[in-house]
């Protein structure tokens, strides 16, 4: 019987629940004796020329090592862009949480002190805190570059005429709100020079190739100058993809001290500083005929960068995206991108695909609503046919396989759809406080669309163990058991004698690592291969020790022995015999044959909204996520179950604001709402295969699926539960507040 597809606990548990984990901060290397510690100075400022900066009286403060601003660097722009970002403000600040200056201690409690030193004289400037601020232009956030727009894809002008057969057009501006990735472990630096000229960097990071890139980038030396280890990593969410500028400025700053430093940021720092997610204002158009056939939708995606535009990749994807499970004849999209003098937006959990799942999945609804048609029907009506794949959509996306209606329809099944409305529909005439409403989400997203490929390698030693490297970076996704899982499937080599390692750049050279949900995929298919080559080299040896032909052997993978084909109860090897034989077994491969993979599934989320108080209750979660087989259900299902908590959380509460001068409203997490337990259902999980042709596993990735249905459920769920009330539509979140208002509003209305 394989192992693949049965429930294994995480190999990677046991420490982390008995000895517990070793992060940044635990790190006690012999490098690392006798570090200073290192922080930031950030500015309290969303946007103000820096007149004057006084280190002077810092420097000379109890135990400080070294006091660095902008003046000292010798270091190229941060991050590539249409605007420069530098390490460190020099001249202008332009959000809360920008660095202005470095400073060093000898021991941490000393780091306060010194940096409330740094004196800093700052002269204001207005503000441009949102987007309708920034498109205004009144105040440029960059004067040089002479807009607050630094990105522009597709027509300035839509082409209407393409609403003229079209019976019903319903148009709607929805609100992608900006989040905080918040990992449990905030960011995290350890950095030492060897007296080779070599630095080493203990990262909490993703992909530890991609921050030796960047951070030799920096530096200006060459990548082989630079290791990165990534130790474990309490979370990244895509906003620990690579490096951040503090790591380079660490470094650097390690090299002018002559001294290992340690860097750690604290919660609200995390908050202010670390890139935010999300961030879009999406103007959709829907238009179609009143059977439910849709003929025309539009997208018009606006982004908030923030202050330097980091990834403005993320609206690209959102218009990849943009048409979802539906075989719309026309799909019109554009995006631009705008500056504000808020923290940059880079990649969360879904990256660019939630926002586009949101903005379809409401104009579905608000269409479905319009003409009096069930939102399911609307869906079914519309949906990709089985036999249409491989699916060439509008705007590009090449759609593998998907069963978009049958996993509608089994979601529909499991939650019992019918009695629900009817439930609802009771509830409505006896004019019951509490409503009822039932969200619908049917999605599809794109995972592995970097069209990278990745490393891997497998080693069996002479005692028939084995050990594989691989270029993805399992930082809490379980996904060591399951490349362990692959081999001991392949091999027949029990768990217990399989080791993963990786997240070092001096082991693993080349990779690409882990985000957009690849790592199964394309790191798995690089170990699946390898391990082939593996059983290849050792096919040769056993068939001489067993004076067989090689052709004539085969690999009982259920008991790791190598025997004649046909002659089971004949002489047999084990790993141990063979590889001996050949000192071991080696097979270093990259994976590059893979494309991308367009896992996809169906929620339905039942929520209790109280008209009188506004506070909404997620009563059911019925999810289906078809990421194709299935390797470990276990480690699938928490995937799922993470990634439920969190589209969830961005439903009804999650939200990183500003006030108008562009300072954070909710900087700590006594006013940022993370959701707990009592704020969630036990889910119920739907399964379903569909097997992808695309890598050598069939596998697609499951990492952000779930994130991307629960959202527009839950958010299609609060606003059907206040239908009948005259609430149309309303923007996440959905806070008892925002629903209490939005009743107010439908009742003044009326």
């Amino acid at each position: 019987m394989s192992i693949v597809g049965t429930r294994v606990v995480r190999v990677e548990d046991e420490k982390l629940i008995t000895a517990g984990g070793t992060y940044v901060d635990d790190l006690k290397e012999e490098a690392l004796a006798g570090a200073v510690h290192a922080v930031f100075v950030r500015s309290p400022i969303a946007h103000a020329r820096i007149v004057g900066i006084d280190v002077e009286e810092a420097r000379s403060a109890p135990g400080v090592v070294g006091v660095y601003t902008a003046a000292d660097l010798d270091l190229a722009p941060g991050k590539a862009g249409p605007v420069p970002e530098p390490f460190l403000a020099g001249d202008v600040v332009r959000y809360v949480g920008e660095p202005v200056a470095l400073v060093l201690a000898e021991e941490r409690y000393q780091l306060a002190d010194a940096a409330e030193l740094v004196d800093v004289d700052y002269d204001p400037l207005d503000a441009v805190a949102d987007f309708d601020t920034a498109l205004a232009g009144e105040t440029l956030v960059f004067p040089d570059h002479g807009s607050n727009v630094v990105h522009t894809n597709g027509p300035e002008e839509f082409d209407d005429s393409v609403f003229e057969d079209c019976e019903v057009v319903v148009t709607e501006e929805i609100l992608n709100q900006r989040v905080a990735p918040a990992p449990v472990e905030p960011r995290g630096a350890s950095v030492a020079w060897g007296e080779d000229g070599r630095v080493t960097l203990w990262l909490s990071t993703q992909n530890a190739q991609i921050g030796r890139s960047i951070v030799a980038g920096g530096l200006g030396v060459d990548e082989d100058r630079v290791r990165v280890i990534t130790p474990d990593v309490g979370g990244g969410f895509g906003a620990k993809i690579g490096a951040d500028p503090e790591a380079v400025l660490l470094a650097w700053a390690s090299k002018q001290a002559g001294r290992a430093v340690r860097w750690a940021e604290s919660r609200s720092e995390n908050l202010t500083s670390m890139t935010h997610g999300r961030a879009q204002r999406n103007t959709v158009t829907i238009g179609g005929k009143r059977d439910g056939t849709v003929l025309v939708y539009r997208l018009d995606v606006l982004q908030d960068a923030g202050a330097y535009p980091r990834a403005l990749f993320l609206p690209t994807l959102t218009e990849l995206m943009a048409p979802g499970v539906y075989r719309f004849p026309v799909v019109q999209t554009r995006s631009r991108g705008v500056v504000t003098t808020t923290t940059p937006i880079a990649a969360y959990r879904g990256a660019g695909r939630p926002e586009a799942t949101a903005a379809v999945e409401r104009a579905m609804d608000l269409f479905a609503a319009e003409i009096g048609m069930d939102p399911a029907d609307v869906r079914r009506v519309n949906f990709i046919r089985p036999e249409e794949f491989p699916y060439q959509t509008p705007t590009g996306g090449s759609y593998d396989t998907g069963e978009y209606a049958a996993a509608l329809d089994k979601v529909l099944d499991a939650a019992g759809y019918a009695q629900l409305r009817e439930e609802q529909r009771k509830r409505r005439e006896a004019g019951d406080p509490v409503a009822l409403g039932l969200g619908i989400a049917s999605y599809v997203e794109i995972t592995g669309g970097d069209a990278g490929g990745e490393s891997g390698r497998v080693d069996v030693h002479p005692d028939g163990s084995v050990t594989a490297w691989t270029g993805s970076s399992p930082h809490g996704q379980g996904l060591g058991t399951s490349l362990a899982m692959l081999l001991s499937d392949q091999l027949g080599v029990p768990l217990g004698k399989i080791t993963v390692r990786h997240g070092d750049t001096d082991e693993v050279p080349r990779a690409i690592g882990t985000f957009g949900s690849r790592s199964l995929q394309l790191g798995g298919s690089a170990i699946r291969q390898a391990a082939e080559e593996v059983v290849a080299q050792a096919r040769q040896v056993a068939a001489e020790l067993l004076e067989a032909a090689p052709d004539d052997l085969e690999l009982d993978a259920e008991r790791g022995v190598w025997q004649v084909r046909g002659a089971p109860s004949s002489t047999t090897l084990d790993w141990a015999r063979v590889a001996a034989e050949a000192d071991g077994f080696t097979a270093d491969v990259w994976f590059g044959d893979g494309a991308p993979t367009f896992p996809f599934g169906a929620h339905l989320a039942v929520v209790e909204v109280d008209t009188e108080t506004g506070k909404v209750e997620v009563r059911r979660l019925v999810a289906l996520d078809d990421a194709g087989p299935i390797v470990n259900p276990l480690t699938f299902r928490g995937q799922r179950h993470g990634g439920l908590g969190q589209g969830i959380a961005q439903a009804l509460l999650e939200v990183m604001s500003y006030d108008a001068d562009g300072n954070p409203t909710t900087a700590t997490l006594a006013d940022y709402s993370f959701v707990t337990a009592p704020e969630l259902p036990d889910f119920e999980l739907v399964d379903m295969e569909t097997p992808t042709t695309r890598n050598l596993l069939g596998v697609k990735g499951i990492g952000e699926a779930a994130t991307i249905g629960s959202t527009p459920a839950v958010h299609n769920a609060v606003v059907d539960a206040l239908a009948h009330l005259g609430v149309t539509h309303l923007d996440m979140p959905t806070t008892p507040l925002r629903v209490w208002t939005a009743l107010n509003d439908a009742r003044k209305a009326n």
